[in-house]
């Protein structure tokens, strides 16, 4: 059986260990995810099971004639060759078969001695049988069903690679590895680039592999169909977990809540320590009490949570008031050159919905989102907006209009109002901004770090319209959730697209469905279809369509209609049923805040000496505080139950 096997292998970069005594087994049939913070190793791990990075200490093992093939997060690009030629090079390992064929057949023509023509002869059929399962006599339809798969169509075969963007770049490097046939594939974030359609692509190619693979990604849906164990990099150790991703959320959540209690009981501490110190500091009688307690603190061995469990939490300012219609859309035709992209469509979106836009690459979706955000006015038609809509619109390309020298922190502060101010590292956190990241100069960001910083300065203005283009490509699955709730939470509307099934079924209560034509009727515009109600309803109402088809395409239509028009009449009560929860979470997070805001005054008068020299006030002071505690706890707990619901 082909494995690779890593025993307690570790490494360090200066006085930080990215990896301790990691152990690890990757054999046929293991469909394994890989997790944990941004920078805590994940892909140092990957590129060491792929033998193109050292270590410090350990052992790697790997099965005779075992292969391995690693793909990174980007950087990869294509030239010089068709995009057929290019992924016929994951054949390599056949090509230099067939060499090997040619000679020996060449010295089969040669030899007179009987042995050596058996033993030549042996050779040559055990090479054959080997160019046979490298599957290079199929390689055309192969080829053809991994790229069509990924989104490729058939007149692309014969295009130059120079002109795929990078995206695309990143999915013939993923084509060529799935090809090559290596008995072990880590991918690092293999998703990143692809739609929803070549996301199921992969999801079932995964599932139906034979050989091993880990993977990163941060798409739930993704994992929780193709991987059957989770392992989990935390401050250089690794921990496995049986079963799907949800699964190991929800064990590490169970592990995680003693540890969470005595993090907590830690902090109360350590807090009620730092109050002593700094009360005391200059008193001469406990002067070796406060020296006893900084030493306490300083030997105090810091419980550790990871971050991806932290729970962070944000709004963003209320968004201002409109009308009922935000946006509609007249008889909107929309070409480049001879090709129609869009034609006579006409929409209304109404206050308070959460629109989404699915289709492959290429449809259209991107086009009418720049058509509703007002920032592309070359069209024939109507645009217009309701009364007092204001737009926030995030682009693919809003890292390139980010520049200069300022301070992320800097930037921020200068922009975010008042009262969010002390929100600002919370919600930096949110976007994978941690600890000195803040203080970084906007010159020095990557692309996806000024992705991220866009994103948030939009959200922190007072828009209330939102058009969002794919904001969840450069976020972690924790920033994904902290951005979904806060989205759940903004009073306004939004717009968006997303390749996340996952975010789009928590957050999508209506559906627009773009599909292009087939290629020999390129010039054709997309036909758009309307689904109002939320994802679910889209699916199931595109796939009763689908099975409906299949079994009578002339039968039925009446009921069909009949069951179309039930189930939006369910999605509309549904609808009713949601804006009422909202109105309930809004008086509920109110209630939170007043009730913490008392709690933070009573919590500080215990520095009153008058107070905590008073037995009988300290007692009624005492009292208040766990009545607060009390009262805030039972309020969260109602509000998590609601937020749950909508």
């Amino acid at each position: 059986m082909a494995f690779v096997q890593l025993s307690k292998v570790s490494l360090s970069f200066q006085d930080r260990d990215i990896l301790k005594d990691v152990t690890i087994v990757l054999t046929n049939g293991t469909k394994a995810a890989l997790t944990g913070t941004n920078g805590a190793g994940k892909s140092t791990l990957m590129k060491i099971i792929a033998g193109i990075m050292q270590y410090d200490e350990g052992d790697i093992s790997l099965e005779k004639g075992t292969t391995v093939a690693y793909l990174p997060q980007s950087g990869i690009v294509h030239k010089q060759n068709t995009l057929y030629e290019e992924t016929e090079k994951a054949f390599f390992k056949a090509q230099a078969l067939l060499n090997e064929l040619e000679s020996i057949g060449n010295m089969l023509a040669e030899e007179k001695d009987k042995n050596e023509i058996n033993r030549l002869t042996e050779m040559f059929y055990q090479i054959q049988n080997s160019i046979e399962e490298s599957g290079w006599y199929r390689r055309t339809s192969l080829i053809e069903e991994v790229l069509f798969g990924l989104g490729f169509l058939k007149h692309d075969l014969q295009r130059n690679t120079e002109e795929f963007s990078g995206g695309w770049q990143m999915r013939i490097a993923l084509a060529k590895l799935l090809l090559q046939g290596a008995d072990i594939i880590i991918l690092d974030e293999p998703t990143n680039y692809l739609d929803l359609e070549a996301r199921n692509w992969l999801t079932n190619y995964l599932k139906n592999f034979t050989g091993g693979f880990l993977l990163v990604s941060h798409d739930r849906s993704f994992l929780d169909n193709c991987v059957t164990e989770t392992y989990e990099l935390f401050n250089g150790k690794l921990t496995k977990y049986s079963g799907t991703y949800t699964k190991y959320e929800t064990l590490r959540q169970l592990e995680l809540q003693e540890i969470l209690k005595r993090y907590e009981q830690q902090q109360e501490e350590i807090k009620r320590t730092e109050d002593f110190i700094r009360r005391f500091r200059y008193n001469k009688s406990k002067a070796a009490m406060v020296q006893d307690r900084m030493r306490r603190l300083e030997k105090l061995e810091l419980i550790e949570i990871p971050e991806q469990f932290k729970k962070i939490k944000f709004r963003f300012p209320p968004a201002p008031h409109t009308g009922n219609i935000i946006v509609k859309l007249t008889n909107i035709t929309k070409a480049f050159g001879k090709k129609e992209v869009i034609k006579d469509f006409d929409f209304i979106l109404e206050k308070g919905e959460r629109l989404v836009l699915v289709g492959k690459n290429g449809a259209g979706k991107t086009t009418l989102l720049k058509l509703m955000s007002g920032t592309d006015n070359d069209y024939r038609g109507e645009v217009s907006f309701g009364a007092g809509v204001d737009i926030g619109y995030f682009s693919q390309d809003a890292a390139e209009l980010l520049t200069g020298n300022i301070r992320i922190i800097d930037l921020l502060e200068n922009e975010a109002p008042t009262d969010l101010i002390p929100q600002l590292r919370g919600m930096l956190g949110a976007f994978l901004f941690r600890g000195d990241d803040i203080y970084k100069s906007i010159s020095v960001l990557s692309g996806g770090e000024k992705s991220r910083l866009s994103l948030l300065r939009l959200l922190l203005r007072n828009h209330n319209l939102l058009i969002l283009d794919e904001p969840t490509n450069h976020l972690d699955m924790h920033s994904q959730d902290a951005l979904l709730d806060a989205l759940k939470m903004f009073e306004g509307t939004i717009i968006f697209v997303s390749h996340d099934k996952d975010f789009i079924q928590k957050l999508a209560t209506h559906v627009l469905e773009l599909t292009p034509p087939d290629e020999s009727q390129f010039l054709l515009p997309s036909t758009i279809k309307n689904f109002p109600g939320s994802y679910d309803y889209y699916l199931y109402t595109t796939q009763a369509h689908t099975i409906h088809q299949v079994e009578n395409k002339d039968s039925n239509k009446t009921t069909n209609a009949e069951n179309k028009t039930l189930l939006y009449s369910e999605q509309k009560e549904l609808k009713a049923k949601r804006q009422k929860l909202l109105r309930e979470e809004k008086i509920l997070l109110q209630q939170i805040e007043d009730t913490e805001l008392k709690l933070s005054e009573a919590q500080n008068k215990f520095s009153d000496p008058t107070i905590y020299s008073n037995e009988a006030k300290s007692k009624l002071l005492a009292n208040e505080i766990e009545s607060l505690q009390d009262l805030l706890e039972k309020l969260t707990t109602k509000w998590e139950s609601i937020f749950q619901s909508i």
